[in-house]
């Protein structure tokens, strides 16, 4: 059973996979439950450092605070399983996250400000508020008009020649605000013309 661990070890950390070396904070890890439930689900592997190396946890009170992690710190609450297994005489746990089924899943802050979190690559980003109102239009699946102005001619020509495109780029492209520019990328995203990339360079869009 051990080479089941290794190879999920090999894979490294990804989308849909994280190492935890120890749980320190329950509030780093109520974030990135809540990064895994919010986009494609995922899995945690604690006891290994990021290199891959096996460390194994310390003590069982990992497990209460990803306990606590996922039902006092998230909202709602995250749904998870686990598995202990034994690798090089040392404890894994692997902690199996679905995608959920009630996005947007928030995590709380240390200033107790409840946040949203999305995975991308091998990494938690903190989502903005054009991902929120999509989520919202998604959630009420209603639907969107979206008349085909000169901004939008814009924005799909700068697109042909461009990778993508920052809301500030937009603004300055079409002279539009930015509650302006926001509403057209909502619609755009809503009705998957559109994505949202999120590196650490900041948030862009892109065709699909």
């Amino acid at each position: 059973m051990s080479d089941y661990i290794r190879k999920l070890i090999e894979e490294g950390e990804h989308i849909r996979q994280d190492f935890k070396f120890e749980i320190a904070d329950v509030r780093k890890i109520a974030r990135t439950l809540v990064a895994f439930s919010n986009t494609e689900g995922g899995k945690l592997l604690i006891g290994v450092k990021d290199n891959g190396k096996i460390s194994g946890i310390r003590s069982d009170e990992e497990l209460y605070m990803i306990d606590s992690a996922a039902g006092l710190y998230c909202k709602p609450e995250i749904k998870y399983s686990v598995t202990k297994w034994v690798v090089e005489g040392k404890t894994v746990l692997e902690i199996d996250i679905p995608r959920g089924d009630e996005i947007p899943y928030l995590a709380r802050s240390e200033d107790d400000k409840w946040l949203a979190y999305i995975r991308a690559r091998d990494e938690n980003f903190l989502v903005n508020a054009v991902q929120l109102r999509v989520w919202k239009n998604k959630k009420r699946n209603m639907g969107i008009f979206l008349p085909f102005t000169e901004n939008e001619k814009k924005l799909f020509q700068f697109l042909q020649t461009n990778n993508s495109i920052s809301i500030d780029e937009f603004c300055l492209l079409t002279g539009l605000t930015r509650k302006k520019a926001s509403d057209i990328l909502v619609r755009l995203i809503t009705i998957n013309e559109l994505q949202i990339l999120y590196s650490g360079e900041g948030i862009r869009y892109a065709n699909r």
